[in-house]
């Protein structure tokens, strides 16, 4: 075995798992434009300080998991740990936010954690973002264009929405304030990343998964009481758009985002199929953080899904066919060398004839019997045969592989001449 083997936590992902990435993608991609939202294609690697600035310092993404570096001009360059600050720059720097925009980005993010199932070094987003429309109809949208996206998924009976309203800045940092006051009187009790975070990110202890910590915070303040008058009154018109439009929905009071932009709405998709890693979309509100990366007043709002966790969850609840995929619909045996010239041109024009049918030539020569066994493992349909007869008699012979007719019997071979092949083949053949 070679010595060079993928970085930890960072792995490779070959044709039989990308074809359903593709399935996820395209879904996706779908749906988000028939909400209006169009692609935005982001760099990997950014200035480190749109991540500390934008994310927060005291962040554990930003003390912990970024992966950042200096270039060959000594400025700090880190690769993207998630994609709404790089969002929020490129629609500063383009200044196009002088009106509502709707995006949405895919890609990998980078961060040095832990890898366990469902969380790599190197995983994949999807993220959505809207700027320019303060009121909570905006924040409804984006999670009923999610929930619409788990019913075209087929995993909707998997999932559950959680929301909360964590309010403005004043009222965050008040309940700040009554959240350490009424910690420091278990200082000695909270785990370890309790005690380091109580001082510089203490809303984070409401996500610890140190089941002591949970049941100190069980008596803890509840962020609702601590509520600015205009927070509560957009959760409360969000809780009643989501009702009228049947979406179910728990309020967590304890749910925050580990981001220090986000204000007023936070929600999370969760599922108990995934063992630890339960949260497969998550996302809110973040109205402060354009004017903070240097751009004018902007509301804004998002999420982002993780790919990794769906597709784990696709094929824990059997939504997705997870049974390998045929390498080919037809494959090509020739067996010579004018045969295999003939065979070139021929199978040539079929492609641009039939633009979707998969058609794989042999190569490398060999037997028609070794042609024929590679044939068959391809799993294809049908294979195209030519040799010294067919390019005599100008013909091609037509070998149905494992295709059956609706009665059940078996499609017989056949010689075709040239011209009649896209219909003979278009006819044998069932192409998704």
């Amino acid at each position: 075995m070679s010595k060079y083997r993928s970085v930890r936590g960072m792995v490779d992902i070959f044709p039989e798992d990308s074809r359903h990435w593709q399935f996820l993608e395209n879904t996706v991609a779908e749906t988000l434009a028939s909400y209006g939202y169009g692609e935005v294609r982001l760099p990997i690697v950014e200035y480190t300080e749109l991540f500390t600035r934008g994310i927060g310092k005291a962040t554990d993404i930003v003390e912990k998991e970024m992966y950042t570096f200096d270039d060959r001009n000594a400025e700090s360059l880190s690769l993207r740990p998630e994609g709404t600050a790089g969002c929020v720059r490129a629609a500063i720097q383009a200044g196009v936010l002088n009106t509502p925009q709707r995006y949405w980005y895919a890609g990998p993010m980078f961060r040095y954690e832990r890898p366990q199932k469902g969380r790599q070094r190197q995983f994949h987003q999807i993220g959505a973002e809207a700027f320019g429309v303060a009121s909570p109809d905006m924040d409804a949208e984006l999670i009923l264009m999610s929930a619409r996206l788990w019913r075209r998924l087929g995993i909707a009976q998997g999932v559950e929405l959680q929301i909360n309203s964590i309010g403005s800045s004043e009222s965050r940092s008040r309940y700040r304030s009554a959240l350490v006051e009424y910690l420091n009187q278990y200082v000695d009790q909270l785990d370890e990343d309790s005690q380091r975070r109580l001082q510089s990110n203490p809303l984070r202890i409401l996500d610890s998964k140190n089941a002591g910590t949970q049941a100190l915070l069980e008596n803890a303040p509840d962020m609702s009481e601590f509520l600015d008058a205009e927070s509560a009154d957009d959760f409360s018109i969000l809780c009643a758009l989501l009702t009228a439009a049947g979406v179910a929905y728990t309020v967590n009071t304890r749910l925050v985002r580990g981001l220090d932009y986000y204000n007023k709405t936070v929600f999370e998709w969760v599922t108990t199929r995934l063992g630890a890693q339960g949260t497969i979309c998550a996302g809110g509100r973040y109205d402060g953080l354009v004017k903070q990366l240097g751009g004018r007043d902007t509301p804004g709002v998002g999420f982002a899904m993780g790919m990794e966790r769906l597709v784990l969850l696709l094929a824990e609840m059997g939504s997705m066919d997870m049974s390998s995929a045929p390498v080919a619909d037809v494959y090509v045996v020739a067996v010579g060398d004018d045969a295999y010239k003939v065979a070139l041109s021929t199978v040539e024009s079929l492609r641009s004839e039939m633009p979707r049918c998969r058609l794989v030539q042999h190569t490398g020569g060999g037997s028609f019997k070794s042609q024929m066994k590679k044939a068959d493992k391809s799993g294809a349909q049908v294979a195209l045969i030519w040799g010294e007869d067919e390019v005599s008699a100008g013909t091609v012979t037509v070998k149905p592989m494992r295709v059956e007719k609706e009665s059940g019997e078996r499609l017989a071979q056949q010689s075709c001449l040239l011209p009649e092949l896209p219909a003979v083949l278009s006819a044998a053949l069932t192409i998704d």
